[in-house]
Order: C-alpha cells, then sequence, then structure tokens
C-alpha cells in the first residue's frame, strides 16, 4: 500500500488525517514542521505528500518549491484553512498537484489522494514535447521553458493542457474537464478548473491577465487557441 506522508501541525488535524488514512490501509509519515516534513520526503520518499501550507520553520510552500526544484515529482496536495485564490494559484505555481481547503469531508479528501496516486502511476504520454506560443512545454517531464524562466507543472495542469490541445479551438466545459480528469467522485468544483487555469496561464502566457492561448469561453469552460 502507498506511503503518505502528512505534513500538518495541529495535532489534532494530524490525528484525524493519520486514523483516517491508516484506516484505509495507508502506511503513514508524519511530520509537525516544513524543515522535517522537507527532510522526511527526501529521506523516506513517500508516495502522495498532504501538505499544509501554513507550518512553523518552512511553510508549505517553500517545502514544494524546495521539492520541485530538486526534481522530486512526489504527487503533492495542498491542505490550506484559507480559501484565497492567490493561496492556492501560488501553491499550484510552485508545482503542488492539487489543493484541499479546510474543512473537508474524509469522502472528500480519500477521493482526492486515490485519484493522485493513480495519476502518479499513470504511463506518460507518447506526446512529449508541445509549443504553445512562446513556450515549449515537456509534457513527461512537466515542464514550462519560456525564454530564460522555467516553471513545474503538476499532473492535474498537464491532464488539462492535453485535453485543450487536442480539442484546439473547440469550447471544453468545465464539468467535462472535472469528470474526465478528477473524476465527480472526487468533489471537485468549478473553481478548482478555474484555479489551475490561472496557474497555467501564468506558466504559458507572457500576459497571463490577457492570454492569447487559453481563452475563458464565458459560461461555458475554456478553449486552447494555437
Amino acid at each position: 500500500m502507498a506511503r503518505i506522508l502528512i505534513a500538518e501541525d495541529e495535532p489534532d488535524m494530524a490525528l484525524g488525517l493519520r486514523d483516517n488514512l491508516g484506516y484505509e490501509g495507508y502506511e503513514v509519515i508524519e511530520a509537525a514542521d516544513g524543515e522535517v516534513a522537507l527532510e522526511k520526503a527526501r529521506n523516506d520518499r513517500p508516495d502522495l505528500i498532504l501538505l499544509d501550507i501554513m507550518m512553523p520553520k518552512m511553510d508549505g510552500f517553500e517545502v514544494c518549491r524546495n521539492l520541485r526544484e530538486a526534481g522530486f515529482t512526489t504527487p503533492i496536495i495542498m491542505l490550506t484553512a484559507r480559501s484565497q485564490e492567490m493561496d492556492v494559484v501560488r501553491g499550484l505555481e510552485l508545482g503542488a498537484d492539487d489543493y484541499i481547503t479546510k474543512p473537508f469531508g474524509v469522502k472528500e479528501l480519500m477521493a482526492r489522494v486515490k485519484v493522485a496516486l493513480r495519476h502518479a502511476g499513470a504511463t506518460p504520454s507518447a506526446s512529449k514535447i508541445l509549443k504553445v506560443g512562446e513556450s515549449t512545454v515537456d509534457l513527461i517531464k512537466g515542464k514550462v521553458e519560456r525564454g530564460e524562466e522555467t516553471f513545474n507543472l503538476g499532473y492535474f495542469e498537464i491532464e488539462m493542457l492535453k485535453m485543450l490541445v487536442d480539442r484546439a479551438e473547440e469550447p471544453v466545459p468545465r464539468n467535462e474537464l472535472l469528470d474526465k480528469i478528477w473524476g465527480l467522485d472526487a468533489y471537485p468544483t468549478n473553481r478548482t478548473v478555474d484555479n489551475h487555469i490561472v496557474s497555467l496561464r501564468r506558466k504559458l502566457e507572457p500576459d497571463p491577465k490577457n492570454p492569447q492561448h487559453i481563452i475563458t469561453v464565458h459560461t461555458i469552460g475554456y478553449k486552447f487557441v494555437p
């Protein structure tokens, strides 16, 4: 069974996560601050990390950034008590794969964990390099190069981009993105798609506020323009 690192400094929350994950048969590793979380992620090589944003010594953003810069591709689900979009998007920009906002239900958490682990074991796409305007995207490595900048893509961002590119110029509804990529049993919402799109635009578009390639289709969803 998969090994999961819980990086959470709130004792009651950590206990609840440990008990529920353990009940499902997962092996659990724990860290109560960011420095320990980073050390255990490097040394114990978990299959998935549940990473709280607000932690002592080193916050979740810094932990995520350090791991991605070191080449770790372990799925990361950010845990946050704050629902502000900028916190969520910042985590995605740094390479987190998904997020879940406290308080959350056990069923939602387990569904998100199962989806992330399933995707982590998926066979990589045969299509490797994609050009999006001034950006070069490596779909296997999950990297975007734009000028002298390099960005990490999370699994869900990669899958969203592939779906949009495969149906270039065609509007793709939010609900279809949610169902095909997350699965509706994982309790995603329209904001889940929107926040991942915001992060994608910041990595791919020279001017994210005036996107040229990932376009909003009002009341429907998004479309990709080559």
